[in-house]
């Protein structure tokens, strides 16, 4: 079967193609802004790995997302809410930990059917 590696560095990369499954690395939004403005850039930011890897994100199969504070769930799920089809909901965890940088807010990683 097939590897692609999308947006590849030397450490990893932004989206791993493996037969009709699409991996895409945690994504996260510019450090220091809101959270509804960093999950607002990680949607997009998801949406556009999907595409290029030859999905979207109603083939979303699950989502793994982590806070740095669980008081800011509500404002996340505004933004997830807003973004989700309802009928095409992933399976989906929510969690609390410490992210790269204090400035880093959420972090989205997902997994996708091609």
């Amino acid at each position: 079967m097939t590897i692609t590696r999308i947006q590849a560095g030397a450490r990893m990369s932004q989206a791993v193609v493996h037969g009709d499954t699409v991996y895409l690395a945690g994504q996260v939004g510019a450090p220091g802004e809101s959270v509804t403005n960093q999950t607002q850039a990680i949607l997009g930011q998801i949406e556009t790995l999907l595409a290029e890897a030859g999905s979207e994100k109603a083939k979303i199969l699950s989502a793994t997302i982590w806070l740095a504070d669980m008081a800011d769930f509500a404002e996340m799920n505004a933004v997830w809410d807003k973004w989700v089809d309802g009928k095409d909901a992933p399976a989906r965890a929510t969690g609390e930990a410490r992210l790269a940088t204090p400035d880093y807010k959420v972090e989205i990683i997902v997994i996708a059917a091609r």
